[in-house]
Parts: C-alpha cells; structure tokens; sequence
C-alpha cells in the first residue's frame, strides 16, 4: 500500500519507468526495416537506371515519419551516397575519360543546375511545412508522367537544337532540374536523361554516366544551403539510419541492374508511375 494512499499497480509503475518508444521511433531504429526499405528502393531504381530517391522521399515520410524538410535532407544525403558510388560503378562501362569528353555538356548543364540547386534549397528552407507536402507532392505526380511519357530508352539521338540556342536552353534546363532535385532530395537522372538524350542527342547509356556527372556537384550545392537550416541536425541525429538506408539503397540498385533484362519495360514504368502517383496522393494528404 502507498504511503501517500494511492495504490500502483505493476502496470502504472512500468510505464513511468520505462520511455514510451513511439511506432516511428521504433522503425527508424529497426536496422532491418531501414535495411530492406533501402534495397526494395534501390531495386526499382536500378530497374529503370535511377537511384531511387523518388521513391525512397514518400516512404522517409510515410514509414519514418520524417518531417518534410527533414525527410527531403535525409534524401539528400542518401543520394550523395548512391550517386557517388553509382559513378564509379559504372566506370566500368563508361569510363570517366570518356565523360570528360562531353565536358561542354556538362558544364553547359551545370551553368543552371547550380544555381537552381542553390535557390531551390531557399526555397524548401522557407516555405511552411504543409506547402512543402503540397510541393513535394505535385513533383512526384509530375515525375510519375515523366516515367510513362519520356523515358524512351530507344529515343533518337538527334539533338533537338544546336549552338547559341542549345546552350540556352541548357542553362534554363539545368536551373529548373537544379530547383527539382533540391526540393525533393533527389539526384535528378530522371530528368536529366531526358534532357541530355533528347537536347544534346547523347547515347541513353552514356547519358546515365553524365546525368550522375552533372547531379554530384548540383548535389552537394543543395547539400551546402540546407547545412545553413537547423533541420539539418536531423543527419547527426539519424546517422545510424542514413547509412543503413544507403547501404540498402546500393545492394538494390546493384540487383535492380541485374534485373534489367528480365522485367519488361512497358510493364515496369507504369508501375512504377503508379506507385509514385499513389505516393503523390498520400504525401499531399500528409500536409
């Protein structure tokens, strides 16, 4: 009996011993689940030669419960990781001699895409956390269009412009890409591809080698102005997390690769579209 009369039972001194883990703590911290949340993501990306962060940005917020400028700086990092390695990777096949080859390309790609890096960080920095669902959201839908109507591995590699006009539109091209890839915490390779293959007439193979050349600098740019926000605390505090994800992220996007041949495209990319557009829906009723 209490002393000050109030009976505890064994259940009401339990639970104010012992920290209540909340279901997201509990994910975040299962090494497993972060583990093969990483590599089913990776796997699709592989699939369709992407790193997978359009995917991986949903399920930060969905699964995790990341906030959303946490879950698209926790994407960021993640992406710098599969894209850094996806580059020396492919090495093999297409040898970075061979990238510095288009270096008018890369630059004239890079012209925009650093500054779009740079405001599209501001940008999420500034906007209320329901714009950012809201924002991140319409991207994944329109990404989603972009996986059914423009990603044509057999697209001819006649360029669509040449000279001064070309290189206008490379900047303007680049800045918008840059804007993208800040908001969402992604790499930005389906986006680029298109753009190289169809602007600059590059080869579908050789434009996933320069898209991940033009998204590691883009990248990191993002990376930098995000460093200046006090969500950016969220990777000191998730370190575990990241590099779990990340590594789960490669596993899948080496098995994705593997996977290429066997899953039929036409079946593959409306699939995939829908997954993003289901994932669009469910971020926007997040905000």
């Amino acid at each position: 009996m209490d002393t000050i009369g109030i009976t505890r039972t064994p259940t009401t001194l339990i639970s104010n011993c012992l920290p209540i883990l909340q279901p997201a703590d509990f994910m975040k911290n299962n090494n497993f689940a972060v583990f093969s949340s990483g590599a089913v993501i990776g796997t699709l990306g592989g699939l369709i030669g992407l790193g997978g962060a359009e995917f991986r940005l949903p399920l930060l917020i969905g699964l995790f419960a990341f906030a959303s400028l946490e879950a698209v700086i926790v994407n960021k990092a993640i992406s710098l990781i599969v894209v850094a390695s996806a580059l020396l990777f492919r090495a093999g096949t297409i040898p970075l001699n061979a990238l510095m080859a288009y270096w008018d390309v890369i630059l004239n790609l890079l012209a925009g895409s650093l500054l779009g890096a740079w405001f599209g960080a501001g940008w999420a920095i500034r906007l209320r956390t329901e714009t950012l669902y809201k924002v991140i959201a319409v991207l994944l839908l329109l990404i989603a269009l972009l996986l059914v109507f423009a990603h044509n591995p057999t697209a001819s590699t006649m360029p669509l412009f040449s000279g001064t006009t070309q290189v206008t539109v490379g900047v303007a091209a680049g800045f918008g890409i840059g804007v993208v890839a800040s908001l969402l915490g992604v790499a930005g390779g389906e986006l680029l591809i298109p753009t190289l293959v169809l602007l600059f007439g590059a080869d579908i193979k050789l434009a996933g080698s320069l898209s991940l050349a033009v998204s590691l600098p883009t990248m990191l740019v993002g990376f930098t102005r995000y460093s200046t926000d006090q969500s950016f605390a969220v990777l000191g505090q998730n370190q575990r997390f990241v590099w779990v994800m990340a590594t789960g992220s490669l596993c899948g996007a080496f098995l994705g690769g593997q996977l290429l041949g066997i899953v039929p495209t036409k079946i593959l990319l409306p699939m995939l579209a829908l997954i993003l557009g289901v994932s669009a829906i469910k971020v926007w009723r997040h905000g």
